[in-house]
């Protein structure tokens, strides 16, 4: 069994805070909520967590979510105001270079791929969009994904390869890909097996291996089969088969808003409606294509209201920062 010890307990914020992003070196921190505003957090001298900047002028209404570029020189804003801003920082200060528009309403979600060259960003008009970033900072969009029926909740994208992955108020996962031979996005895959909306997923650190997590109550394992597998698993066009090869149930009694697979320790942390945060570990010499997974921590009372989000450090093994309804930022270090 481990231990998740509060670390800090960052300035409470007007409204609920939606979402948070490491700076890709770990140092920085990024929040934002439903008071459009965003605000980046680091240690001062007391190695205390402080608000270094509030950046206020991007978005007319909530900011769902942020998400720094791999280079760490950028960062990306999600708005119920539909639309993305691009965040620069060359000049000390952070400035919103870009102002990306299209979607119908809502963005719930933005994503950058490793090689910081595309972007993608999903709504509650039921589309994804992905964009090619020019090296002067122009942002065209190169495909409109229109395979979902409802609301797209959460985009991540393969730690690896330029694999984008998709979870919806349709119930499902979809993957997406560039096809040369078609010059277009496809969606190359489409994961069944919850019950309700998918709320987050979550690659592991191979990318072989997808989590998500849902409405349902429950949190699923997806393992990646290639064409060729040794394990038989039929694939069709040259792409690979998902299949989901465990299911977590019986731990939440409300709905998994987001999970986060650290890339450091192989530990999955949920956020869920019952206000707890629950920290899960992969069991030791099991079968990769059954793996089971035990609970290895509970915090039942982590927030006062749900818990909208996890995020473990890029860097530091154990830190994990959450956020809430409640408009508390934690920031929290998990021991075995």
């Amino acid at each position: 069994m481990g231990k998740l010890e509060l670390v800090q307990t960052l300035k409470k914020s007007p409204g609920r805070v939606w979402n948070l992003g490491w700076h890709p070196k770990g140092e920085v921190l990024a929040s934002c909520g439903e008071d459009k505003s965003i605000r980046i957090w680091a240690k001062d001298i007391t190695a205390k967590w402080t608000n270094k900047m509030l950046l206020t002028d991007g978005h007319k209404r909530t900011v769902r979510q942020v998400a720094w570029s791999p280079c760490g020189n950028y960062l990306a804003s999600a708005s119920f105001d539909a639309t993305t801003c691009i965040w620069d920082k060359k000049s000390g200060e952070f400035e919103c270079n870009a102002t990306l528009e299209g979607h119908e309403n809502e963005v719930k979600s933005v994503a950058w791929s490793k090689s910081g060259h595309l972007l993608a960003t999903c709504s509650r008009d039921k589309s994804v969009w992905v964009w090619e970033v020019a090296d002067d900072d122009e942002y065209d969009c190169a495909a409109v994904l229109n395979a979902h029926s409802q609301d797209v909740k959460k985009i991540v994208f393969h730690p690896e390869k330029d694999l984008l992955a998709s979870a919806s108020y349709d119930n499902t996962v979809k993957l997406f890909r560039d096809d040369p031979s078609e010059g277009d996005w496809i969606c190359c895959g489409t994961l069944t097996g919850h019950d309700s909306t998918v709320w987050s997923i979550s690659f592991d650190c191979s990318g072989s291996r997808l989590a998500s997590c849902s409405d349902d109550n429950t949190v699923k394992i997806w393992k990646e089969y290639p064409p060729g597998n040794a394990e038989g698993v039929p694939t069709a066009d040259g792409d690979s088969t998902w299949k989901c090869v465990c299911t977590l149930a019986g731990y939440h009694t409300r709905t998994i808003y987001d999970i986060s697979w650290c890339h450091l320790t192989g530990l999955i942390a949920t956020a869920c409606g019952d206000d707890a945060i629950r920290i899960f570990k992969e069991d030791q010499g099991c079968d990769q294509n059954a793996p089971t997974f035990s609970l290895v921590c509970t915090v039942e009372r982590a927030h006062t209201q749900d818990v909208n989000c996890v995020a473990w450090n890029p860097v530091s093994k154990g830190l994990l920062a959450s956020c809430s309804d409640d408009g508390d930022i934690k920031v929290w270090n998990f021991q075995e």
